[in-house]
């Protein structure tokens, strides 16, 4: 099932993010994970892409797998900066033999040897230029990605915004948010999407915080906002790393509640490929979901 068709029910979506792993031989591991991660009825699971030819493949299988395998809807996510068009159309055609129906169009993060190399020039420049040659390839529902605090790499927030407007007018049909902590800041950026003509559903990313070294890391990648009352938690529990990991999860939970009770398009979990903080977070939210929702969750 598409993902457009999904949200087009006006019921707020569930679903989760998992990553493969760098090497073939672990790819049972992430089916270990998600046998645990379908007894919590996700409407959908994204599969992010590996930044090498193994992991890159593997995306393309474990998206499938989810779908035929776990009788669960998938997304594949596919990244145009180190991508030739001529792998990109074999990459397209793999994912359409294997019928995969969703794909989450990026940019993706240019690695730093392409960035020292002068002569080194990408054959995609922009997500919206990757969703051009999607939408030639087939009936794909695609998802974009987009950032309530603005891009790392944009200039200010109004070219983000440009920048996101093109994407949607190129084709994108929906967007997930990179990860926030302040709810009112994704508040914000929708009425932002609203004054500058941007109609499609916004999916809302959310990242538990399970330990100091991952808020570190968040940090460094998206310089995203940290409201006082996430600080606290940190301040408090920084030397406890079982307490932090709790107060983490209990502030996911907070968030997604009150996104749900908001109204929001649908919740997507960046689950780190941790299945028992994820359950934890879905039993909490439990009542809220059904609550939103005229539908029991798919079983």
């Amino acid at each position: 099932m598409k993902i457009r068709d999904m949200i087009s029910k006006g019921e707020p979506t569930v679903s989760f993010e998992i990553f493969p792993p760098k090497s073939s031989y672990a790819l049972e591991t992430v089916f270990d994970t998600l046998t645990e991660l379908k007894d919590l009825h996700p409407d959908f699971i994204s599969v992010t892409y590996g930044a090498g030819g193994t992991a890159q493949s593997n995306t393309v299988e474990i998206a499938s797998r989810i779908k035929k395998d776990f009788g669960i809807e998938s997304i594949a996510h596919l990244t145009g900066c180190t991508s030739t068009k001529e792998g990109m159309k074999r990459t397209l055609a793999s994912i359409k033999d294997s019928g995969i129906e969703n794909i989450l169009a990026l940019r993706g993060d240019i690695p730093q040897e392409k960035l020292a190399d002068k002569n080194w020039k990408p054959e995609y420049r922009y997500a919206s230029e990757l969703i051009d040659d999607i939408k030639a390839a087939g009936d794909f529902s695609i998802g974009a990605a987009c950032y309530p605090e603005g891009h790392v790499d944009s200039i200010n927030k109004v070219d983000d915004l440009k920048n996101l407007k093109r994407k949607m007018d190129h084709g994108a049909d929906f967007m997930i948010t990179q990860l926030f902590y302040d709810n009112d800041l994704f508040y914000q950026f929708k009425e932002k999407l609203e004054l500058v003509g941007i109609e499609q559903p916004v999916i809302a990313g959310i990242l538990p915080v399970l330990n100091i070294k991952q808020v570190k890391r968040i940090q460094e990648i998206s310089g995203c906002n940290l409201p006082p009352k996430f600080l606290r938690i940190l301040d408090r529990y920084a030397h406890d790393p079982a307490s932090l990991q709790e107060a983490g999860i209990a502030y996911a939970v907070d968030q997604i509640i009150d996104l749900l009770s908001s109204g929001v398009d649908g919740v997507h979990i960046y689950t780190m490929n941790k299945p028992d903080a994820t359950r934890r977070i879905m039993e909490n939210i439990s009542c809220v979901r059904k609550a939103v929702c005229r539908k029991e969750p798919q079983r």
